[in-house]
């Protein structure tokens, strides 16, 4: 049976989810989800998932919610990237809360602020502040990444795969990869993976499908 995955190529969130379906080898379809076109919060959409979020996992009668979950059960599904030993495994989950809640979170509302709010509603005292608290997120990562080609352990995992998450966007946030030494050789380490895919290319849905 194929996975569905209800996703937007402009949607962080739904790439940790599609790039660990499509690594994973496990078969599975993109079907986009119109964000921008407000299909998260219709009616039929809040029937799957109250919380009006994309992405969204279908797998036969099974629906799952928020990407850290979905990254859990493709996990389940294939025993890859969850970490080698159950120390391993406890690493790979704290990586995942970080991420959730010191990176992603700040990165996906300061890109959206940025590039797809009209300018004039952009607010610049906000976006400077996240900016900060981004700042910090990257000094983190990347000290974690001196002398390491993966987060945890000698093989890419779930942590590395919610914590680019955002990372290779073109849109500007405040993330220049350059400016980061071990993330930008982390970033090509991941990209090397066999079947890696750019958001864009992994996923429907582009900012030029709505200029």
């Amino acid at each position: 049976m194929t996975i569905k995955l209800h996703c937007f190529g402009e949607s962080g969130n739904s790439y940790k989810a599609a790039l660990a379906l499509e690594l994973s080898g496990l078969a599975w379809e993109p079907v986009f989800v119109d964000f921008f076109g407000g299909a998260t919060r219709a009616p039929e959409f809040r029937a799957k998932n109250v919380m009006g979020e994309a992405p969204l996992l279908e797998d036969g009668d099974l629906v799952l919610t928020q990407s850290g979950v979905m990254q859990m059960y493709v996990t389940e599904k294939t025993g890859k990237f969850g970490g080698e030993t159950a120390a391993e495994a406890r690493e790979v989950m704290r990586w995942l809360f970080w991420d959730n809640h010191k990176m992603s979170s700040q990165a996906g509302m300061t890109r959206f602020l940025m590039n797809f709010l009209p300018e004039d509603k952009r607010p610049k005292e906000v976006i400077g502040f996240t900016q900060g608290r981004l700042k910090a997120a990257y000094q983190t990562l990347n000290a974690a990444l001196e002398g390491r080609d993966w987060l945890v352990g000698n093989a890419i995992t779930n942590a590395d795969i919610a914590c680019c998450g955002y990372l290779y966007y073109p849109e500007p946030f405040g993330f220049d990869r350059k400016e980061w030494a071990n993330i930008d050789r982390w970033l090509t380490n991941i990209s090397q993976q066999p079947g890696w895919k750019h958001p864009y290319d992994l996923m429907p849905g582009n900012p030029s499908d709505r200029a």
